[in-house]
């Protein structure tokens, strides 16, 4: 048994992974080529366990940012033939150390609810649940007709310091455990707008007045897809904006290719599994989230 960071090299065996034991966290050969290639530090860190030469687990480490810089959060995968062998105890510990030297004082994973009990050795505890819902784009409702004066267009249509302007509020305002606050704008436009893992063509915005009122941002690729952020402003809510979008994103991303489009939600956030539910979004999986001190 090997337990050591993942390299390059590993990204045939990480994405097999990722493909047989959750194929809705949408993790494409570009995105995890891209995160092997960056140095591991701490509080980013991907971790790799393998058996005879074949990858049987798989760990990751990031900080949550926002107005707690000490929350970190991970991923944990380990291939069921494989566990009650101590390679899931192995793998969170090299994401605690990872977390820690980062400064982290708390752990947040998004868990199967079947290892929620074999965590709580390790002092997590549950909080809430995430519900996980995918579609195959070209099974979506149609697209509602945009109310007057709305403006569907995609986010290459848009100035990213304009969108930028309303992520800080979605962000601000978005449901969860973790109280997330926007970064610097210099740093978004690195992370999210210039980000090779955000698909700007299927992405959109709902705009009024030339002023953008609600959008969805996707990430992936042509192939699949990942809402990251679905989020209308306060003062527009309750007029089906998120609905409007999120429906023409999926439209959009049938036309191009894509066959797998993905999101999750808190279980609380009883609007947003509304809409995805009259969108076609079918339930996949629900996870627990789990936080511990670190």
């Amino acid at each position: 048994m090997e337990i050591r960071a993942a390299a390059a090299g590993d990204v045939d065996q990480g994405l097999a992974l990722h493909d047989t034991l959750v194929p809705y966290l949408v993790t494409t050969r570009g995105m995890l080529t891209r995160r092997l290639a960056r140095p591991a530090e701490p509080g980013r860190a991907t971790f790799a366990a393998f058996d005879g030469g074949e990858l049987v687990g798989w760990a990751t480490t990031d900080l949550i940012g926002g107005s707690d810089p000490s929350a970190g959060e991970l991923r944990l995968l380990v291939r069921p033939e494989h566990r009650r062998r101590g390679i899931g105890t192995q793998l969170l510990a090299a994401t605690h150390a990872n977390l820690r030297a980062a400064g982290a004082t708390t752990a947040r994973v998004f868990a199967d609810p079947s290892s929620v009990e074999w965590a709580a050795q390790f002092g997590y505890r549950q909080t809430r649940r995430v519900v996980y819902a995918g579609i195959d784009p070209r099974h979506a409702h149609d697209q509602p007709e945009p109310p007057s004066a709305v403006q569907l267009v995609t986010l290459t249509e848009v100035r990213p310091e304009a969108l930028y302007a309303v992520d800080v509020v979605a962000q601000r305002t978005k449901p969860g455990d973790a109280k997330i606050s926007a970064r610097p704008y210099d740093e978004w436009l690195a992370a999210v707008w210039r980000s090779e893992d955000t698909v700007l063509d299927l992405s959109v915005a709902a705009t009024y007045r030339d002023e953008i009122v609600a959008f969805t941002l996707s990430l992936g690729d042509h192939t699949m897809i990942w809402s990251k952020m679905t989020s209308t402003l306060p003062e527009y809510r309750g007029r089906g904006l998120a609905k409007l979008v999120k429906a023409a994103a999926l439209q959009r991303a049938a036309d191009a290719g894509v066959r797998g489009a993905y999101t999750a939600n808190y279980d609380g956030n009883t609007p947003m599994l509304a809409v995805n539910e009259w969108l076609g979004y079918h339930r996949i999986a629900t996870h627990a989230v789990l936080i511990c001190p670190l």
